[in-house]
């Protein structure tokens, strides 16, 4: 062999190593970078699925039963009014206790209501609590400055895939019990990612009989509204 043809096949050689080693390297990292994403996503869906479920446990106190429509929700939150229970005072303060007590004596058919408008009209020594509504938007979410309600309605990094949601009635040991799931799966969440690494990821989820996504609730069995994350 000459000169020559053993430089070219020295540099051939080095030239097929060094593509073993990109390959070796990325057959390593890959996997590590689809878990790094996988959970990036899956940190934006388990908000939203989250922000779901506050908005349907808020829906159920009103209308008693839960809702399969995700447009539903949004427009509950847009549009809707809750009922909460404001405490005016504090039963810690002995002045305002005793000149509650003392009008209650003197007028035993008074009500909160008939209370409220006193303590509107100045009279700030009273301890009661009232019910009112307010609109679902003014409670819920208030501080969030990141809450967009129309984007309950679709899968994150899916490209539009919608959220997909049921709700039942369902009799629990003689009892009517509503129930509500909403589900990501992965086949959509992970949209554009590795196709044989989601292949894999799903095939392990159904051999653990675990569902492929992230889901909240279940219209199976109650069970507190759980996320299967949690």
């Amino acid at each position: 062999m000459n000169k020559a043809v053993k430089i070219t096949v020295e540099i051939l050689l080095a030239l097929v190593a060094v593509g073993l080693v990109v390959l070796i390297v990325r057959s390593v990292s890959k996997p590590v970078e689809f878990k790094d994403e996988q959970q990036r996503r899956e940190s934006v869906a388990i908000q939203r699925l989250k922000d779901i479920r506050t908005l349907q446990v808020a829906f159920k106190g009103v209308t008693g039963h839960y809702t399969p429509s995700v447009d539903s929700l949004i427009q509950f939150y847009n549009d809707g009014k809750m009922e909460i229970v404001m405490q005016i005072g504090s039963h810690d303060d002995s002045l305002a206790v005793a000149n509650t007590a003392a009008i209650k004596k003197k007028n035993r058919k008074i009500t909160n209501e008939q209370l409220f408008e006193m303590y509107n009209n100045g009279m700030k020594d009273l301890v009661f609590s009232i019910s009112t509504k307010i609109d679902v938007k003014d409670t819920l979410f208030k501080s969030r400055t990141d809450f967009i309600p129309d984007s309950l309605a679709f899968i994150p990094f899916s490209g539009g895939q919608k959220v997909e949601m049921e709700s039942i009635v369902k009799t629990v040991s003689g009892v009517q019990v509503p129930l509500f799931e909403a589900r990501m799966p992965y086949v959509a969440l992970l949209n554009g990612m590795d196709h044989q690494l989601i292949v894999n990821l799903n095939a392990d989820r159904e051999k653990s009989n675990k569902y492929v996504g992230l889901q909240v609730g279940s219209i199976s069995m109650p069970n507190n509204n759980a996320g299967n994350w949690e």
